[in-house]
């Protein structure tokens, strides 16, 4: 739980992760590459104080979550085309930025053009999150935080994802045990225990679809989202005493850990690194070498990939999401201006 007097970088973070978002959105236009709109994004954390605690992702259409671009450029699997933005596309914007490892995560959904082809299921989406946030007081059961977010979605003629949860925050810990809800679990569901807490520091993110399921699936390979994570449960003096890490190997996982802790990176934001202990090496020796690099550290667990996510029937997806801190008097939003 969070005290009173660390809550300032908790505020200072939702602040600038409020305004990246703010800030970016209106780039989100028909001819623009994903990539433009992610890179501008995370300067725009870094020029406002912040690091980013995830890489801005960007999610088109049935793409849920969970995607950013990698040093290559390539498109999610099952994608046609280019990854340029189009009059009409529903795109998912979600922003982390983190202060000394106090974290703000939020998310908008816009529609490219502004057509008005998803007005009601992005209406929808916004609406969900702030019924949800609206029943976060100290002793509130998870369940009937999911059940107010899943209300709007189906009242409004959407299914809420079922698969995908809002998450507890902590000092460098994204995903820090707890899970909440965005649909009617029920309270004698086992994944959902418990109550909202005081001093504690959640994302309420409730996706939306037209999907019939409400579920989503990994898109592959187990490794598309370009994200990867140190897990924190591996030694590197360890692994190299045992063998498990060869010393150039060593020196790279040290150099991913001291930068990213254990929040989760890009591939492209640490592809690079390689390029200091080998300025002569071509790219294709480079990728070669990234590749088994990242495979080694994945089977001892030095780090773990994600998938991206689609909607598991092809429906387009929306999202909403704030980062709220629980006091006495119920909820505070931490992601405002």
């Amino acid at each position: 739980m969070v005290e009173e007097e660390d809550l300032k970088q908790w505020r200072d973070a939702g602040h600038v992760a409020r305004r990246t978002l703010d800030g970016i959105k209106g780039e989100i236009t028909a001819g623009k590459h994903w990539n433009e709109v992610i890179d501008s994004a995370e300067r725009f954390i870094r020029r406002h104080g912040g690091h980013a605690a995830f890489p801005v992702t960007i999610s088109v259409n049935d793409m849920a979550a969970h995607y950013t671009t990698n040093s290559l450029l390539n498109p999610p699997e099952g994608f046609e085309g280019e990854m340029i933005f189009e009059k009409g596309d529903l795109v998912k914007l979600d922003v982390g930025v983190h202060i000394k490892g106090a974290i703000g995560d939020n998310a908008l959904t816009v529609e490219v053009g502004g057509g008005g082809n998803h007005t009601e299921q992005i209406r929808a989406a916004e609406e969900a999150r702030d019924a949800a946030i609206e029943m976060m007081h100290p002793g509130t059961p998870w369940h009937k935080i999911g059940a107010a977010a899943g209300q709007v979605a189906r009242d409004s003629g959407f299914e809420p994802i079922k698969n995908l949860q809002g998450h507890q925050l902590e000092r460098w810990n994204l995903h820090a045990g707890t899970s909440i809800p965005s649909y009617a679990c029920g309270s004698k569901n086992s994944d959902f225990k418990g109550t909202c807490e005081i001093g504690g520091i959640y994302a309420i993110e409730p996706f939306n679809t037209t999907g019939g399921s409400g579920m989503v699936k990994n898109v592959s390979p187990s490794d598309s989202s370009n994200i990867l994570r140190v897990t924190g449960n591996v030694k590197i003096r360890k692994a190299l005493a045992k063998g498990k890490l060869k010393p150039l190997g060593a020196t790279m996982a040290r150099y991913i850990e001291e930068r990213y802790s254990t929040l989760p990176f890009a591939e492209r934001w640490a592809y690079p690194l390689l390029e200091k202990p080998f300025p002569e090496e071509d790219k294709e020796s480079l990728r070669r070498k990234w590749d088994a690099l990242v495979k080694k550290l994945t089977e001892i667990r030095f780090v773990e990939v994600y998938a991206a996510l689609r909607d598991a029937d092809g429906g387009d997806v929306g999202q909403f999401e704030h980062t709220v801190f629980v006091t006495e008097g119920g909820p505070e939003v931490l992601t405002v201006h």
